[in-house]
């Protein structure tokens, strides 16, 4: 009977630490204190990882960067092992070690994990620009800024909601990419055939040229070249501008589908 009073502690000061952890379980607005700490946290991470790839800065300076980045290893450590704990009351994975287990295998723990490892290991006699890429995967810690924000939720909802459109403005650009690189290699290719003699070679222009970034490097020098081009830039313009309108529709509903949700909570808890 004594171990009673003393496991409903334990779930209560879990089920406390839960609602600080879980952004979805806070009730107020904002961020818990300990999400806004470890908001701060992540940040000062990410800024430490990025200056560390200026030589001017990071040479000299390699204990300094080190132990820093043992510190943040051990701090977000110690965050992994208590979301792990907590992810029992978290109804989606359930109570008990399956549900911990179900957890710890879920894409935003195996990404936790991956940048605490990373931190505590980095391979060593590796060829430095592999090295880099290490160094760098420590900056998926910001990915878990995400789950501290609603608003990565509503994107993912809109995303999933709008998966039709969406893929079919992805078809439509690729049949826009493949026709513009066909018209281009058709009369360009005798004219510039290191850059326009395959159809492959031509769809490096014609993807700098549809998505409107333009470098440069590669552009047509015949005249009906130029009408070809002007006419795919054009089109390029209303192919960027589709998926950019899909997704902003689909986040504004989500949005507002939640907001008139919380609303009519909060009208139901004042009612009772």
């Amino acid at each position: 009977m004594e171990h009673q009073p003393v496991a409903a502690e334990a779930r209560s000061r879990r089920a406390r630490l839960y609602c600080q952890l879980e952004p979805a379980a806070w009730r107020r607005n904002g961020l818990s204190p300990l999400n806004r700490g470890l908001f701060a946290l992540i940040s000062g991470a990410v800024v430490t990882a990025i200056i560390e790839t200026e030589p001017t800065v990071a040479d000299g300076h390699d204990t300094l960067f080190a132990v820093l980045e043992g510190l943040f290893g051990l701090a977000f450590s110690v965050e992994y092992a208590l979301r792990v704990w907590t992810s029992a009351e978290n109804p989606k994975y359930g109570p008990g070690w399956g549900g911990r287990l179900r957890y710890i295998v879920s894409p935003a723990s195996l990404i936790d994990l991956l940048s605490i490892i990373v931190s505590v290991v980095t391979p060593t006699g590796t060829k430095p620009y592999f090295f880099r890429i290490f160094r760098l995967m420590r900056i998926l810690r910001m990915v878990k800024l995400g789950r501290m924000s609603l608003a990565m939720g509503y994107l993912f909802e809109a995303i999933a909601a709008r998966r039709v459109e969406l893929l079919f403005s992805l078809f439509v650009g690729l049949f826009f990419l493949t026709l513009s690189a066909s018209a281009l290699y058709v009369v360009e290719g005798a004219v510039q055939p290191d850059k326009f003699g395959s159809i492959p070679r031509a769809m490096w222009w014609a993807t700098a040229t549809l998505t409107t970034i333009g470098y440069g490097d590669v552009y047509p020098v015949t005249t009906l070249g130029k009408v070809f081009a002007a006419i795919s830039a054009i089109a390029g313009i209303g192919l960027v501008a589709m998926p950019t309108g899909i997704m902003a529709a689909a986040f504004s509903e989500a949005v507002q589908r939640h907001s008139r949700k919380d609303v009519g909570e909060l009208d139901k808890n004042e009612t009772l």
